[in-house]
């Protein structure tokens, strides 16, 4: 049958596809819209399979909260410039609206997930990946729950280049667990407080400080007690609880949360590729390559 232009008009609306890809569909099929979409759908997964190898460093972490549940996660992209595609923006909320309802236990577990659209998770962003063009990936997620007596905190710095949640525990004061999730959007702390960290991991700082003490010349008999003091400032870079707040430098994390009724119960911190090594390209050589094609 006669492929007309607004059935090429049609099908590139419903799948974002380029227009000779729509056409060759529509031909392929004879027409059928319907096969023509899971034609480029195939497509678009052989694609996708094509840009496993590349590294995706970029993206968005976004986080969302309903009633006593919320979700943060971690999707990426190859550059920072489909981070900010509203195809890749509408991708990653699909995603956290389906976390949030489905719960899965891991990544894995969730890309063979059904998406409400009737497609599993993996084949769903495998269709992404054939409109935007870029690898993409859901990289990582956390689930967290409170009760009616706790409060979330939700930041998103530079648009989702960092995220963090924050579960306060005994307070409903969103307005501080948002303020303590600021906080650690900027410090960068590991741990609530000090017993969480492992004594093994003092330890070794302990030993790693005694040494540079003894290293500086200073006498052993003082050595231990200046050792201690490096300590507890080692405490203050990893703990959140034993932080100078950044709103009030004056006033530690921890009592800045008591002040308000609670404590901090856990928080969540994706920042966007951190941990990925990310390829180091020449961009003039890389412009100049496309050139001479």
């Amino acid at each position: 049958m006669a492929i007309t232009a607004q059935m090429v008009k049609e099908l590139r609306e419903k799948t974002g596809a380029g227009m000779m890809d729509c056409k060759k569909a529509l031909q392929e099929t004879e027409g059928d819209m319907e096969k023509a979409i899971d034609f480029l759908r195939e497509k678009g997964i052989a694609k996708a399979a094509k840009k496993g190898d590349r590294i995706a460093a970029e993206g968005l972490t976004s986080i969302k909260a309903e009633g006593n549940e919320a979700v943060i996660l971690e999707v990426n992209s190859e550059t920072d410039f489909v981070a900010k595609n509203e195809g890749f923006q509408v991708l990653v909320q699909e995603l956290a609206d389906h976390l949030l309802a489905n719960k899965p236990a891991s990544v894995e577990e969730a890309l063979a997930q059904t998406i409400a659209n009737g497609a599993t998770v993996e084949t769903h962003i495998n269709t992404a990946i054939a409109k935007i063009g870029e690898k993409l990936t859901l990289r990582r997620f956390a689930i967290k729950t409170k009760t009616d007596n706790d409060a979330f905190g939700a930041y998103l710095h530079m648009g989702g280049r960092i995220g963090v949640l924050t579960v306060l525990e005994g307070t409903t004061d969103s307005d501080a667990a948002k303020d303590v999730a600021m906080h650690i959007a900027a410090l960068n702390p590991k741990y609530v407080s000090r017993d969480e960290v492992s004594q093994d991991e003092v330890e070794r700082e302990r030993q790693v400080l005694t040494q540079q003490a003894l290293n500086e010349g200073k006498p052993e008999n003082i050595v231990a007690k200046m050792v201690e003091g490096r300590i507890s400032k080692y405490f203050e870079d990893v703990c959140v609880n034993d932080q100078a707040f950044v709103k009030n430098p004056d006033q530690k994390v921890g009592k800045f949360v008591e002040s308000k009724g609670g404590k901090i119960r856990e928080f969540v911190r994706f920042e966007v590729g951190e941990g990925i090594e990310k390829r180091e390209d020449n961009f003039a050589e890389e412009v100049m390559s496309q050139v001479k094609k």
